[in-house]
């Protein structure tokens, strides 16, 4: 792609505050593009909750055209309580989503960033920089609407293929790689249960094929509860972390905790072809329209777009301006914005007018 070129992002604002926070960040790739040569095309499409209660539909088909279209798809938060499908389950277009499109790769940085609180002791000392990985359609949520309810009992299925935890090991060394490249220490430990289940002992089989490809990335294993422990005493010996999907879906929300919270927290489900970037809050019905929505989970996750962009075009001005992002970020919080959820008093134009400024 020629750095003359526009990128097509396709733009899912979504219910709640995802409209909220989508805006800041669509005003900040908006800069980053009057800036340098990365132009971007945005195109929103309707998906979620308040769709599904006027159509009946999560989303209709015109939006996963244009994702399918789109170079990048950026999605605000999906989804309200109390709205639900006849099953009882939650309208969540971001789930459907990635089955529609083999997101296999849900990716979940965890960073402390300077002057935000953490509930580790020493984590402000020794800082927290890992990502989790978690695989994002199979395992136990590869049941999702397909378990079986008895008077008696309920069975749902855990499922590991070959073909997929193949190309999330993969994925997972080579993110290992570059973050060694990057000056992290490239380190990929797999997360499972390989001492109970059989599935387990089978996705660390290939986990281990998958490490003698990659010689320079230091590979580890751990048991799930073992992992949990040791990331709320010693956070910052971690990496990156590659797991099935509903430890994944726990230690991820874990992870978020330590850095501040899920406000803080953004994420991407990334397949072979495309990709969807998403802060991992909800929508949060309960503060929509107040202005106290903090918009930075969605700002760097708009961030984390622009490295992926980089990587699958060889562009490195895309890589450079996703590192402005978060330098821009950082500095904010340092020089002493603090949002609602810390006590502070600074909502999502506060938090936003900050970034564009120290960009």
């Amino acid at each position: 792609m020629s750095v003359n070129d526009a990128f097509h992002i396709a733009v899912l604002a979504g219910d709640g505050i995802g409209p909220e926070v989508m805006a800041p960040a669509l005003e900040i790739l908006r800069k980053i593009g009057a800036k340098s040569d990365l132009q971007f095309r945005f195109s929103a499409a309707p998906a979620g909750a308040n769709h599904y209660l006027e159509t009946g539909r999560s989303m209709p088909e015109s939006t996963i055209r244009l994702c399918e279209e789109a170079d990048a798809i950026l999605l605000g938060a999906c989804g309200l309580p109390s709205v639900r499908y006849p099953d009882n389950t939650e309208i969540a277009p971001q789930v459907e989503l990635r089955f529609h499109f083999d997101l296999y790769a849900g990716v979940r940085p965890a960073r402390l960033i300077p002057g935000v609180p953490s509930p580790i002791v020493g984590a402000e000392r020794r800082g927290i920089d890992l990502i989790v990985i978690r695989e994002s359609t199979e395992g136990l949520f590869a049941s999702m609407g397909k378990g079986v309810v008895t008077d008696s009992e309920a069975r749902e299925t855990l499922v590991i293929t070959r073909k997929t935890s193949e190309r999330l090991f993969e994925f997972s060394f080579r993110l290992a790689e570059r973050r060694k490249a990057r000056g992290r220490p490239g380190a990929l430990t797999c997360v499972d249960k390989a001492n109970v289940f059989k599935a387990f002992a089978f996705f660390r089989g290939m986990f281990d094929e998958a490490a003698k490809r990659h010689p320079g990335v230091t590979a580890d294993r751990l048991y799930v509860d073992a992992c949990a422990a040791l990331l709320v005493k010693r956070p910052w010996d971690f990496d990156v972390m590659v797991m099935e999907n509903m430890f994944g879906d726990i230690l991820s929300d874990m992870t978020a905790g330590l850095i501040g919270g899920m406000g803080m927290a953004p994420s991407a489900d990334i397949g072979d072809r495309h990709a969807v970037f998403q802060p991992c809050h909800g929508t949060a019905p309960d503060i929509m329209g107040q202005g106290k929505a903090n918009p930075t989970g969605m700002i760097l996750s708009a961030a984390m777009m622009l490295d992926w962009l980089a990587d699958k075009h060889g562009l490195e001005a895309a890589a450079e301006a996703g590192e402005r992002i978060e330098r821009a970020v950082d500095k904010v919080y340092a020089d002493g914005v603090k949002p609602m959820e810390f006590g502070g008093s600074n909502g999502t134009a506060d938090v936003a007018k900050a970034v564009l400024a120290a960009l």
